[in-house]
């Protein structure tokens, strides 16, 4: 299903942040419940939820949806995305995967 025209609108104008955290490994950005519309988050997230499809990332099973480049998800308050090509389905494969430094 495609995305309403408002919630198009509220991912274009949101400052997304970038996790600086897993940077290497798994670049993405996200937004934070308490920062944006809370009406509009909710409504995405719920869209995510509703006509998304479920995949992993290594063992944790998760709903995302693909739009414009970027795949979305989301855990509790926050929404993340990242480009399609860096998702872990993708990148598995793709034989992209990040190293394992703990072996």
């Amino acid at each position: 299903m495609e995305l309403t025209k408002k919630i198009k609108n509220f991912i274009e104008v949101q400052n997304w942040i970038f996790a600086k955290t897993y940077a290497k490994k798994w670049p993405h950005e996200y937004i934070v419940q308490e920062r944006v519309e809370k009406k509009m988050f909710l409504e995405l997230a719920n869209h995510i939820d509703k006509f998304g499809y479920e995949s992993y990332f290594y063992k944790m099973r998760q709903i995302y949806y693909d739009y414009n480049g970027y795949t979305y998800w989301h855990m509790g308050n926050i929404i993340n995305r990242c480009l399609e090509e860096d998702t872990y389905s993708r990148r598995k494969i793709a034989k992209r995967l990040p190293e394992d430094k703990r072996k």
